[in-house]
C-alpha cells in the first residue's frame, strides 16, 4: 500500500513539533488529506538500580491533565545520538548515571498521525546519585519500584502511557528473556 503526497502546508510550526497538511492520492486514484505532526524523536529509558528496583519518573501531563508515571524519556536535541540523549535525560531527570547502557529498539507512539520515533533504552545504574538537573519548565519527581509493584501498576491500569509500556514490554522481552 502506498500514498502519493500530491501537496504539503505548513500550518504550524513550533519549539518542538510542526503540524503539516497534506494532500494525498491512495493506490486506487481517491484522493484525501493527512494531518500529521512532525517531531524530530525522543528517547525512553528504563533505568535499574544494582540492588533491583527500577527508577520512574512522576511529572504533570497537560494534555491528559493528570500526574503520569512514566519511564525517564526526553526529546533529541538537533544532531544527538539517542544514547547519548538517553544518558543525558537519565542523569538530569534522576541523579543517576549509567553503568551500561543496552537499545532495545524504537517504537512510533501513535503513527495515524505523529512521525515521533522513541529509540528506547535499559540502562544498568551506579549507587551513587547526584543532584537532579532539571529544565527551567520541568518538574519531576524520581519514584523507586520493584518489579512486582510495576506489574501491579500495570494491571490496575496506573501506568497507561504507551512509550512506558512499550519499554517494558521489550526490556521483558529481550533482557529478562
Amino acid at each position: 500500500m502506498y500514498e502519493k503526497t500530491l501537496h504539503i502546508r505548513q500550518i504550524y510550526k513550533g519549539r518542538v513539533v510542526t503540524l503539516q497538511e497534506l494532500d494525498v492520492e491512495l493506490e486506487n486514484g481517491v484522493c484525501s488529506k493527512r494531518e500529521i505532526i512532525r517531531h524530530h524523536g525522543a528517547v525512553a529509558v528504563l533505568a535499574k538500580l544494582p540492588d533491583g528496583p527500577f527508577i520512574f519518573v512522576k511529572q504533570f501531563r497537560k494534555p491528559v491533565e493528570q500526574e503520569r508515571i512514566e519511564v525517564v524519556a526526553g526529546t533529541l536535541e538537533k544532531g544527538e545520538h539517542p544514547e547519548d540523549c538517553a544518558r543525558r535525560e537519565l542523569s538530569e531527570e534522576t541523579g543517576y548515571e549509567a553503568v551500561s547502557m543496552v537499545h532495545l529498539g524504537a517504537v512510533y507512539p501513535s503513527p495515524g498521525y505523529v512521525d515521533e520515533r522513541i529509540e528506547v533504552f535499559y540502562a544498568a545504574l551506579n549507587n551513587e546519585p547526584h543532584a537532579v538537573r532539571l529544565d527551567h519548565d520541568e518538574h519531576v519527581q524520581p519514584q523507586i519500584f520493584t518489579h512486582e509493584k510495576i506489574i501491579e501498576m500495570i494491571r490496575q491500569g496506573i501506568i497507561r502511557d504507551s512509550k512506558t509500556l512499550a519499554t517494558w514490554l521489550l526490556y521483558e522481552k529481550k533482557i529478562e528473556a
